[in-house]
């Protein structure tokens, strides 16, 4: 990060970062209006810039063109107004990859062209428990197979996750009132802090706007009060590469309190203000109230269902990448979408996957201090993380382009297959054919490798098979084959 307009160089992708020194007086969030226009040849990018106390202003760019980029800002306060600057972006280094983006409208790939495959969990409330506990989750990440994390940006009452936040994202009185014009800088500048940690380790922060789960008075903000966070929120973070925006974790339990129309309007909104349109989408509750994700400002499908034979349904239906955030949890607490066993999560990420969609994982396992994973992080207790690595490796030596389902028509024990280039993989789920007949391309040969999802092994089938061939399956439940051509 540029932290001085004096510097003159950030990388690629990076943000660069205009530092500014103005009025203190009266209320800054709301009085002083700042942006920068930011010049590539005939490229211009406006983002705002906000307040982040004591005097100092900062607008923020990512840059995504190599080479001489030129700024000049424009406030209502002279003194923050017509300062000029320029700085040289220079190439992306080998581990930063840029923004994710939606590829061949199913799919993701990142800005430099690598393909990205989601492999997500869920820790909503981690950024609110404590630098120990925070660090703790960073340390568990860098060691798991996760590439995005949901979080939440205001802090979480429900069950399981209670006390109170360390930071809070607007100013407080002694009294504990608070004043929704006035941000806190200490709760922002965390934030942004676990925002660029989750980013070194190569994961998506996928920011979850609203939520419903509130007793600080966050989820029943005004229209107005709602516009002035998310100006705040976007000017503050999505000059940062790894961001996502979820608007909003199961939107449909505030639609007393936000109307159809108010998502619609915070949708546009943020589109409107995100010079670089990182991914946007928001996550159900009720598995009957899916947003309309046909909606030209929702960029993928997040979506919580249990039924995850449903993903060619959702392919079809909204024509973007399903990402079943919340297939439920791995766990054993008492409610219905926390108590799946290891193997059935695995399961099911293996029927999304296969079915040319992606998953999202989630722990919740009871614990005395009600440390679960799926609120609070800390450490994982459970046993499907290291499968869905497994499965990851699997899919990302895949040649590239996603997986694409082989339509319906399938032995009754074929629970998905798909194809991407000369490599076909069958799953079968619960079922157990000790050999599989499958008419495969006239005259094409192919090896065939059995995949057990469980405990992780690939064994290569001795032979070749082309035409109408019986194939020798592993007559055991959760075992897949991979059958490529040979050249």
């Amino acid at each position: 990060m540029i932290s001085d307009t004096k510097q003159a160089q950030v990388e690629q992708w990076d943000v660069f970062e205009v530092v500014l020194q103005g009025p203190r007086s009266g209320n800054p969030y709301v009085d002083v209006k700042l942006s920068a226009e930011f010049c590539y040849n005939h490229r211009v990018l406006c983002p705002e810039g906000f307040y982040d106390g004591d005097g100092t202003y900062r607008i923020r760019l990512m840059p995504d063109k190599v080479g001489k980029w030129t700024y000049v800002t424009r406030s209502n306060v002279a003194e923050l107004d017509g300062v000029e600057g320029e700085f040289e972006c220079t190439p992306a280094s080998s581990v930063n990859h840029g923004p994710v983006s939606v590829h061949n409208q199913l799919h993701f790939i990142y800005a430099d062209g690598t393909p990205y495959y989601s492999f997500g969990t869920t820790c909503y409330a981690w950024v609110h428990q404590g630098n120990a506990m925070e660090e703790q989750t960073l340390e568990t990440l860098a060691a798991a197979p996760f590439n995005k994390m949901r979080m939440c940006v205001f802090p979480k009452d429900y069950i399981y996750n209670a006390n109170e936040p360390v930071f809070y994202p607007y100013e407080r009185s002694p009294d504990g009132s608070q004043d929704l014009t006035r941000f806190d800088p200490a709760f922002w500048q965390h934030f942004e802090q676990r925002v660029r940690q989750l980013g070194d380790l190569g994961i998506e922060a996928d920011i979850i706007v609203f939520h419903p789960y509130d007793r600080w008075g966050y989820a029943r903000m005004s229209p107005a009060e709602d516009d002035h966070y998310l100006h705040y929120l976007v000017a503050r973070l999505a000059a940062f590469r790894n961001v996502w925006w979820s608007l909003a974790n199961e939107y449909d339990f505030l639609l007393d309190v936000k109307p159809m129309e108010r998502w619609d309007h915070s949708f546009q909104l943020i589109q409107e203000l995100d010079p670089y349109q990182h991914l946007r989408s928001v996550h159900n509750g009720d598995t009957r109230m899916n947003y309309d994700h046909t909606k030209p400002w929702v960029t993928h499908v997040c979506i919580q269902n249990f039924d995850v034979n449903q993903v060619r349904q959702w392919r079809k239906l909204y024509r973007k990448p399903i990402v079943n955030d919340e297939c439920q949890y791995e766990g054993n607490i008492p409610l219905p979408w926390g108590n799946i066993s290891a193997q059935e999560l695995v399961h099911r990420f293996w029927v999304m996957v296969i079915n040319g969609g992606y998953a999202g994982h989630g722990e919740t396992y009871l614990h005395p201090e009600d440390l679960l994973w799926w609120s609070k992080g800390g450490v994982l207790r459970g046993e499907s993380a290291p499968r869905i690595g497994f499965l990851r490796r699997i899919i990302e030596e895949l040649p590239p382009g996603g997986l694409q389902p082989m339509g319906d028509n399938w032995p009754w024990m074929v629970v998905a297959g798909a194809s991407v280039g000369t490599t076909r993989i069958f799953y079968f789920g619960e079922n157990r054919p000790a050999a599989w007949t499958f008419g495969l391309p006239t005259g094409v040969p192919f090896t065939v490798e059995m995949i057990d999802t469980w405990n992780m092994t690939i064994e290569g089938i001795p032979g070749t098979f082309q035409d109408v061939a019986e194939i020798p399956a592993p007559d055991k439940p959760y075992c897949a084959l991979r059958l490529r051509t040979i050249a």
